[in-house]
């Protein structure tokens, strides 16, 4: 086990595709951070697979921010979504179902499963030096937001994509080998959501293409929780590496 770096940000996604909450301190459980992407937008009488509404299909849902705080439940959920105009909506009122439908211009509903909506695995991590050597290659600085990762880590080396070095392997957050810990199982395949500003929901195809030709469109890393518990910025990201393969 070695040290790749320290915690920089913990961000923490409420309703899918919608705007995140960075934070303070965040308990890692095991369906990913408490709280997180607990809500999304089903797509009525949608049969398939995946009837979740996502930013790639209504870019505007970016511009949505969960507000407030309900800890009853035993994890932070949002009592309120304040949307672009400013206005308070309740969580899971007709009003905010309504206002999303006319949006995306058929019938949606906010649906809350407690283990979480995740597209691939509970947790995403990236690092700032990936962040960065996109925004190199794309024409400009990017803000962080756009990968919208759960966990970001300011790594000992500057190189991009040392993330998926880790595949295979086992982060561990904290002092010493017996904190959180996340086993690392796959790449972040991207999708065109990181073309979308997340504050105006404008797109640049720049950035897309840019991960595509550095990368293979692989950018960060997604995880499975294997030890649970809490974690801070600064916290130490130690990686206890993938076993050799057998001869």
């Amino acid at each position: 086990m070695f040290q790749v770096g320290r915690v920089h940000e913990i961000v923490r996604y409420p309703v899918k595709s919608m705007a995140g909450i960075r934070v303070p301190s965040a308990n890692l459980g095991w369906h990913g951070l408490d709280g997180d992407r607990r809500f999304a937008f089903r797509r009525v009488g949608n049969q398939s697979g995946n009837p979740w509404l996502s930013a790639s299909a209504l870019p505007e849902l970016l511009r949505y921010h969960p507000v407030g705080n309900d800890e009853s439940p035993g994890e932070p959920i949002p009592t309120l979504v304040r949307t672009p105009s400013g206005v308070d909506r309740a969580v899971g009122s007709p009003e905010l179902d309504a206002e999303i439908s006319e949006l995306y211009g058929s019938p949606v509903e906010l649906t809350r499963l407690s283990h979480g909506i995740f597209d691939e695995a509970a947790i995403s991590v990236i690092s700032l030096t990936t962040i960065a050597g996109i925004g190199r290659e794309a024409g400009g600085e990017l803000d962080r937001r756009r990968f919208r990762a759960n966990i970001v880590v300011e790594t000992e080396r500057a190189d991009p994509f040392l993330e998926d070095d880790w595949v295979g392997g086992m982060l561990v957050f904290g002092e010493g080998d017996s904190g959180p810990a996340v086993a690392v199982t796959l790449r972040d395949l991207r999708c065109m959501m990181v073309n979308l500003d997340p504050d105006s929901a404008h797109q640049d195809p720049r950035v897309m293409k840019a991960v595509v030709r550095l990368n293979g469109n692989y950018a960060g890393v997604y995880g499975a929780v294997v030890r649970t518990g809490p974690v801070r910025p600064g916290d130490r990201v130690h990686l206890v590496p993938a076993p050799p393969l057998a001869p």
